[in-house]
């Protein structure tokens, strides 16, 4: 079972980047890393076939230092929706390092973003680590409270199926 989609990513929504780019500031001098979760480009309001990234996912127990992130591959959640990473370089250098192109195997796009981490410090990547174009995209995601926004009776009837 492959944990990243095999579909193009067209995209990032606007939001997902913005939260990348402060959750990299914020974790200055060291670096910072996530997984990207994608979801289907219709849904999100995008006439084009593919995925959008419209979640960054922070991995418990991800460690960092200046020059690394490493995530805990036991708390990475079995998702389908999963569709590449992103981490930041505080040196500023948008390019991957070896390590990084070790990481790049699974999942269709990798953003290394830079400092100082405004809207045009990033990079997309492919798995073998060349430059790709990614859109940035003003899409309607749903509300993160919407999230909770369940009843008992839907645990219920989610658990008969």
């Amino acid at each position: 079972m492959r944990l990243f989609r095999s579909r193009e990513v067209v995209g990032i929504a606007a939001d997902a980047l913005d939260v990348a780019l402060e959750a990299s500031a914020e974790t200055h001098p060291n670096e910072y890393m996530g997984l990207l979760r994608g979801e289907e480009a219709r849904r999100v309001g995008v006439d084009r076939d593919g995925y959008v990234v419209t979640d960054v996912l922070i991995i418990p127990g991800t460690v960092s230092d200046p020059v690394s992130a490493t995530v805990r591959n036991d708390l990475v959640p079995n998702d389908f929706r999963a569709v590449g990473s992103i981490h930041s370089h505080p040196n500023g250098v948008l390019r991957p390092s070896d390590a990084d192109l070790d990481t790049f195997g699974s999942g269709r796009v990798h953003i290394i973003i830079g400092k100082p981490y405004g809207p045009d410090d990033w990079e997309a990547f492919d798995q073998s680590g060349e430059v790709r174009d990614l859109d940035v995209l003003d899409v309607d995601l749903p509300d993160p409270e919407s999230f909770f926004d369940f009843t008992q009776d839907d645990i219920d009837a989610e658990l008969d199926r």
